[in-house]
C-alpha cells in the first residue's frame, strides 16, 4: 500500500468520524420529532384522531423535499458549508414547532415538523459524503460508520423528550421541541472540523463531460433493485414505527413506556452499523439486504403475537434490525451504480424518491392504526416484503444472464 493510499484512508476515517460525531447529535432531532410528533399530534386534535401523525408524515415530506436543494446546496457550497446550512434549517423548525404547541396551531406544528425534516435531508446526505469520500475497500464501512452515530441518537434523543416533555408545562412536548435549538447548534461546530476538498476545476470539468444522463444511471437493474429494496426498508420501518406509540398508549402503557420503546427501536437501528460494512464487504451488499427483510417478517410475527409491553418492544427492536441491513445494503448497492461526477443528481434523486415513499407510508400509518387498529399495521409487512425479495431475484437472474452470454 503506498503512502498516498495510506493517508487517503486516515482522512476517510477522520471524515467519518466527524460526520458519524455529528450524526449522533444534530440526528437526534429525528427521534425527537417521531417519538413525539403522534402524540404531540393527538394533544392538538379534537375529537377526531385520524390525521394524529400528520405531523411525522410532515417531518418526512420534508426530508423528501429537502433531499434534491440539500444536494444542490452541498455541491455548491461544498460538504461543510452545505452541511452547516442544514443544522440552521433544523434549528429553525425546532422553533416553529415550540411555537406551534405555545399556541396550540395544529398545522403550524406539522409544518414545523416538516422544517426539521428539511433539516434532516442534508443528515440523510452524511452516509453518502462518507462514502464519497472514501477509497473503494473502505466505502460500505464508512456508510456503517457514519450510521453508527445513531446509537448515541438513540440513547439521546428518547433521553431528552423523557426530561423535557414537561420542561414547559403546562404546554405539554414544547420542551422536547426547544432542545433541537442546542442539538443544532452543537452538530454545527461539529462539522466546523471537516476539511473542504481541493478545488480542482480542470478535473470537474473533464468529470462533469464524462457523466451519464440520470434516466440512463436509474434505470440499471442494480439501481432500480436498490431503490426498491431500499423503500420498501425504510417504508416499512417508519409505517409500522410511526403507529407503534400509538398503540402502545392505546393499550394503557404509559408516554415513558412508549417514548422508551422507540429508544430501544432507535438503538438496533444503529447499532449495528458498526460491523454491517464489514458484513457487506463480505458476503455481499445483496445478502445483507435479504436478511434484514427477513428480520422486518420476524418483526410483524412477534408483534401479530400479543400486546404485551416485551412483545412491543422486541419487534420494535426487530424492525430496526431488519431496516439496518436492509437500507445499508441497499445503499451501498446505490453507491456502486454512479461515478463520481454523477453522485449529486443520483444520491438527490434516490432521497425524493425514499423519503417521499417514507412520508407516504407514514401518513398512511395513522389512517390504517384508526381505521383497522395495530395488526393490520403488521400483515402490511408481508407482501412488501415479498416485493423485495422478487426485485433482489430479478438482478440475481439478470447478473446469471449476463455472465452466461
Amino acid at each position: 500500500m503506498t503512502a498516498i493510499a495510506i493517508e487517503a484512508g486516515k482522512e476517510a476515517r477522520r471524515t467519518a468520524l466527524i460526520l458519524a460525531a455529528s450524526q449522533a447529535i444534530i440526528g437526534s432531532a429525528a427521534p425527537i420529532a417521531i417519538s413525539m410528533g403522534a402524540l404531540a399530534g393527538q394533544y392538538l386534535l379534537g375529537p377526531d384522531k385520524s390525521l394524529a401523525t400528520a405531523p411525522i408524515t410532515g417531518f418526512n415530506i420534508g426530508v423528501a423535499l429537502g433531499a434534491l436543494p440539500a444536494a444542490a446546496i452541498i455541491r455548491s457550497m461544498g460538504q461543510r458549508g452545505g452541511f452547516m446550512t442544514g443544522t440552521i434549517v433544523t434549528a429553525l423548525g425546532g422553533l416553529v414547532a415550540t411555537l406551534a404547541l405555545f399556541q396550540g396551531s395544529f398545522w403550524l406544528f406539522a409544518f414545523g415538523l416538516l422544517t426539521i425534516g428539511v433539516g434532516g435531508a442534508f443528515v440523510q446526505q452524511f452516509r453518502f459524503a462518507a462514502a464519497d469520500n472514501a477509497p473503494p475497500e473502505f466505502k460500505a464501512r464508512a456508510i456503517s460508520f457514519v450510521l453508527a452515530g445513531g446509537v448515541v441518537t438513540a440513547i439521546l434523543g428518547p433521553q431528552i423528550v423523557i426530561f423535557t416533555r414537561e420542561l414547559l408545562a403546562p404546554v405539554m412536548f414544547a420542551g422536547s421541541f426547544v432542545s433541537i435549538l442546542p442539538l443544532a447548534a452543537v452538530g454545527a461546530i461539529i462539522l466546523s472540523f471537516l476539511r473542504l476538498p481541493a478545488k480542482t476545476s480542470g478535473k470537474v470539468e473533464i468529470a462533469d463531460s464524462d457523466a451519464r444522463p440520470l434516466a440512463e444511471i436509474v434505470t440499471q437493474p442494480r439501481f432500480v433493485a436498490a431503490l426498491f429494496c431500499a423503500v420498501g426498508s425504510y417504508a416499512l420501518m417508519s409505517f409500522v414505527m410511526t403507529g407503534a406509540p400509538l398503540a402502545m398508549v392505546g393499550c394503557g402503557l404509559s408516554e415513558n413506556d412508549a417514548t422508551l420503546g422507540i429508544s430501544w427501536h432507535v438503538m438496533a437501528m444503529f447499532a449495528p452499523s458498526f460491523f454491517t460494512g464489514s458484513l457487506i464487504h463480505r458476503f455481499g451488499a445483496e445478502r445483507i439486504v435479504a436478511v434484514g427483510l427477513v428480520l422486518l417478517i420476524a418483526c410483524a410475527i412477534v408483534a401479530l403475537s400479543g400486546l404485551a409491553l416485551w412483545q412491543f418492544w422486541t419487534s420494535l427492536i426487530l424492525l430496526g434490525l431488519g431496516w439496518n441491513f436492509g437500507f445499508i445494503g441497499a445503499t451501498a448497492m446505490v453507491a456502486a451504480t454512479y461515478r463520481s461526477s454523477e453522485k449529486g443528481k443520483v444520491q438527490g434523486f434516490h432521497d425524493f424518491v425514499l423519503f417521499g415513499s417514507v412520508a407516504c407510508a407514514s401518513l398512511m400509518s395513522g389512517m390504517v392504526y384508526n381505521a383497522w387498529g395495530w395488526e393490520m399495521l403488521n400483515w402490511i409487512v408481508f407482501p412488501v416484503t415479498v416485493l423485495c425479495f422478487v426485485a433482489l431475484g430479478a438482478l440475481k437472474l439478470t447478473g446469471l444472464r449476463k455472465a452466461v452470454a
